[in-house]
């Protein structure tokens, strides 16, 4: 599934530095730069309520943006963002040009599905998450949200590996080999303590 385009306003800032930066948080924004593309960093100033808001409700490294500068538009993806180290609120974000034909890495979420019949978990087995995400080298214009694992078909002590997952056009894991993303545990045993069976002794002859 491809991650789908949003729109995001900001504005250019002049000057760049701590100085400046701080100045831009006074006013309430926060500060962002916007490079790659094969052009010079372009430094901008975000609404600090909307990404506050875009951070917290997640996938944000993974959402592609189109900003608009006053009318001039650059299609984007955020590459990092600090947090206020008390506050846990944006104080900067980074985001990279995207053009067409263009390539990047970028962690892609696995969505485990299937899991209701799944033999291994209804003999009381147990899923095991290997990687929660893969990095992979993806299309700058057709980005995946995630990729889907499917585990109805693994039973106790069976792995699902990445050869085993159907991955989205032009995508590719960027570490070899057909590695192992989640598996399913053999069911915890029980220890049956002396005082456990002699306890239940008596009630076996009643």
């Amino acid at each position: 599934m491809a991650a789908a385009t949003k729109q995001l306003s900001a504005t250019v800032r002049s000057g760049t530095g701590k100085g400046a930066a701080r100045s831009v948080r006074r006013e309430g924004r926060v500060p962002g730069v916007i490079y790659g593309g094969g052009v010079d960093a372009e430094a901008i100033s975000l609404d600090y309520r909307e990404i506050n808001k875009l951070i917290y409700a997640g996938h944000f490294l993974t959402t592609i943006f189109e900003i608009d500068l006053g009318g001039r538009k650059e299609r984007v993806i955020p590459r990092d963002y600090q947090l206020d180290v008390v506050k846990d609120t944006p104080v900067h974000v980074d985001f990279l040009r995207l053009r067409p034909g263009s390539r990047l890495r970028i962690n892609v979420p696995v969505h485990f599905v299937g899991q209701e019949g799944c033999p291994g978990i209804k003999k009381g087995g147990a899923l095991n998450v290997v990687l929660h995400s893969v990095e992979m080298k993806v299309p700058a214009d057709q980005i995946p949200e995630s990729i889907s694992a499917d585990l109805s078909k693994l039973d106790i002590a069976e792995s699902l590996h990445i050869g085993d997952v159907t991955l989205p056009e032009g995508c590719k894991p960027t570490q070899a080999g057909n590695f192992t993303i989640a598996s399913i545990t053999p069911p915890a045993k029980v220890e049956e303590t002396p005082a456990a069976a002699a306890a239940a002794a008596p009630a076996a002859k009643k």
